[in-house]
């Protein structure tokens, strides 16, 4: 099978669409032996697109582990008047004010439905919205006659972001759809999308490289000894909502006084703000949030052997990798009761939820599983069972390419 993979970023940049792409390539290079070749634009972040953060990469093309990688000439140009376009539009609501936000994200790459369209691809699929990207698939794929397949990864709770009639539009023109969760595929069903065209598959995880982790490197570091440690993986972004386990905490210590708060991602404009709430804590308490900035990533296995269940206060989520990655090393874990993530815990079963935004109802959860090892023991193989059945990389690989296989069957009926 001839792939075209579309996509906002790749390898070497990081991002859960990046990701997912990444290892989706590489499993169907090497299980299946399709030609996969993947567009992405010349940028180290997608931020790169609109603002000064991030930088170019070399346009052109090379090879990483059998998939084709080419990254196209980026238009960064006007950056100023797309940003005031797009929100003028937006705020008087004037036509086409979804596709000013578009414009003003980006990624402007003049050339790619063109590329797309001479790219001899059996099939295209592209990630993620609201990137500009996504229509250039769409385009591209039709002006070559090749059906398109679409992932948007489409956080609900955006409304700047995903509110957008024109993506609902796409996806519409699309071959298939793929959703991350049923509530993704039920918010596109109300929307009028057809549930024949959405397959619910989600994204996957590295078991092998999770289950190695040691604990104990992280508690000696730490000098945890063997207290209760509750773990946050996530960037330190507004949208994380990790103002809601710092306020947690004060109601968690009045029942169990030596549990700590490991918060473990990379550094934003925002960590300002939560260096200065755990400042204002008194002082014995302080040393029991441990903030770890930009960690690598293999020291992520050594973070979850380390903790006793994974809390995460998002409720702005398409899917909650980071579930997945507890469960695939035996924790149970705690989310939000709204959104795509309440919709991927079994409430009671793998994990718990609490009332999002509220720290009270965080704190109640997280006592019920620290006075009961037994239920955190249950609830973490349960998870575990979950992803092996499917959230494995071959799984979800499989099931992309079985929806790869379908659309292009159907496609050449029609």
């Amino acid at each position: 099978m001839k792939i075209l993979h579309v996509v906002q970023g790749y390898h070497p940049v990081v991002g859960g669409s990046e990701w997912l792409v990444k290892n989706l390539s590489e499993q169907l290079v090497a299980r299946y032996q399709d030609e996969v070749t993947v567009f992405t634009p010349a940028a180290s972040k997608p931020a790169y697109f609109w603002r000064n953060e991030g930088g170019p990469l070399p346009v052109g093309s090379e090879q990483i582990n059998g998939v084709t990688v080419r990254r196209l000439p980026l238009f960064r140009g006007l950056r100023l008047v797309r940003m005031l376009l797009a929100h003028g539009f937006h705020r008087f609501r004037l036509p086409y004010h979804d596709w000013a936000r578009t414009i003003q994200v980006g990624p402007l790459m003049f050339g790619l439905p063109k590329a797309i369209a001479n790219s001899g691809a059996e099939i295209v699929f592209a990630t993620a919205f609201p990137f500009m990207h996504m229509y250039a698939a769409v385009a591209g794929a039709r002006r070559a006659g090749v059906p398109v397949v679409l992932l948007g990864a489409i956080h609900t709770a955006d409304a700047w972001g995903y509110d957008r009639q024109m993506m609902y539009n796409a996806i519409a023109q699309a071959d298939a759809y793929i959703a991350h969760t049923t509530f993704e595929r039920d918010h596109l069903t109300a929307r009028g999308i057809a549930a024949d065209k959405i397959h619910v598959i989600g994204a996957g995880v590295n078991v092998e490289a999770i289950v190695g982790g040691n604990g104990r490197l992280i508690r000696k570091r730490y000098n945890l000894g063997d207290d209760p440690v509750l773990l946050v993986l996530g960037r330190q972004s507004e949208l994380k909502r990790l103002d809601t386990a710092i306020k947690a905490m004060p109601h968690i210590w009045a029942q169990q006084p030596n549990a700590h708060l490991i918060m473990a991602g990379s550094r934003t404009n925002y960590s300002s703000q939560l260096d200065k709430m755990i400042a204002e804590m008194p002082s014995e308490q302080q040393p029991k949030i441990i903030i770890i900035n930009d960690f690598p990533e293999s020291d992520k296995p050594n973070l979850l052997a380390a903790a006793d269940l994974l809390v995460h206060p998002s409720g702005n989520e398409s899917f909650g990798i980071v579930f997945v990655e507890a469960w695939a090393a035996g924790k149970p874990v705690i989310g939000t009761d709204v959104g795509a993530l309440a919709s991927l815990i079994a409430d009671g079963k793998d994990g718990l939820l609490f009332r999002y935004g509220e720290p009270e109802s965080m704190a109640q959860k997280v006592v019920q599983l620290l006075a009961q090892p037994a239920q955190r023991v249950a609830m973490g193989a349960a998870g575990r069972e979950k992803v092996l059945a499917n959230y494995t990389w071959d799984r979800v690989a499989d099931k992309v390419r079985q929806v790869y296989a379908e659309t292009i069957a159907r496609h050449q009926r029609n």
